[in-house]
């Protein structure tokens, strides 16, 4: 069972539903209890940080996801589910993040002022030179075009985890993984065929 960890924060249900077309039996759910039983965990997120983490602390979430990450449980984060993997957010902070990964949040910033944010829309994305191929990148290009809706981007400390970047206004980190951990700033469910297949891929592995 894939559990889709509600922490009040939208787009849970396109995920449910994406999800179960690529085959995977999911439920939504804010029981701690139930995160603790899953064989899977999906943490989808857009808005603020700090909202996100207090969704999370109120519903007694923290402690399950960061059980289920330290027990090796497949772990797919989505937008904000990837940025709560940090120890921090710039965005209203700073925020304590779950800490499960060294690093920090910060604001998109360019010095073009051609660059909008937040950063919505397709762009490229790119697998860093010399990474290894990830499974759930099984059958996305490189270049591919994703769908990003963002105004924050994940900084880890240890750049190896990096499996895929994107350029806005500068490079950004697209997708991390260790371990049992990964997590996307894209939005599978708003990337069509391509996103699909990254939860065809999570479904399976």
């Amino acid at each position: 069972m894939i559990a889709i960890v509600d922490a009040c924060s939208g787009n849970l249900r396109s995920v449910e539903r994406a999800i179960a077309h690529a085959g995977g039996e999911v439920v939504v759910t804010r029981d701690a209890e139930v995160v603790r039983r899953a064989d899977k965990i999906v943490v989808p997120g857009q808005g603020a940080f700090a909202v996100f983490m207090r969704g999370l602390a109120e519903r007694g979430l923290a402690a399950p996801l960061r059980e289920a990450i330290a027990d090796g449980r497949p772990y797919l984060g989505i937008c904000l589910g990837l940025q709560v993997l940090f120890e921090v957010s710039d965005e209203h902070g700073p925020c304590a993040g779950l800490g499960v990964l060294a690093g920090r949040v910060a604001r998109i910033a360019s010095s073009d002022p051609s660059i909008k944010v937040p950063h919505i829309g397709w762009n490229q994305v790119h697998a860093p030179a010399g990474a290894p191929a990830d499974p759930l990148l099984a059958g996305i290009p490189d270049g591919a075009h994703l769908y990003f809706v963002h105004s924050y981007h994940a900084v880890p400390a240890d750049p190896s985890i990096v499996v895929l970047t994107t350029d806005h206004g500068g490079p950004l980190t697209a997708a991390v993984r260790r371990d049992n951990v990964f997590a996307c700033q894209f939005h599978p469910e708003k990337s069509q065929a391509l996103g699909l297949q990254l939860l065809a891929n999570f479904v399976r592995a």
